[in-house]
């Protein structure tokens, strides 16, 4: 009886857990403070709170940009080709 009562207060909490989705929301909030950076970021434990919060959802990607931070950067692009239009009746002048 008591093996019953625990798996049904298991699949009670799993089912809530999938329901309410506390990790997909940890992690829109850590996007949305990421994305929309505005005056909060000046308050250092805000912002250490947030980096935590990060490392804590999405390990690879942190590891990945702390493994990347001293990179240089790439190089500028030449600007894109201007083609001429062929469909110009005008002949080039000499």
């Amino acid at each position: 009886m008591l093996t019953a009562a625990i798996a049904v207060t298991a699949l009670a909490a799993g089912y809530t857990l999938g329901r309410v989705r506390p990790w997909d929301r940890l992690d829109t909030w850590v996007w949305r403070r990421f994305a929309f950076m505005g005056a909060w970021t000046q308050s250092k434990p805000q912002a250490v709170l947030t980096i935590a919060a990060h490392i804590l959802v999405r390990p690879r990607l942190s590891y990945d940009i702390w493994r990347r931070r001293n990179d240089p950067r790439p190089p500028e692009r030449a600007p894109s080709i201007r083609l001429r239009s062929t469909t110009d009746t005008e002949e080039p002048t000499p």
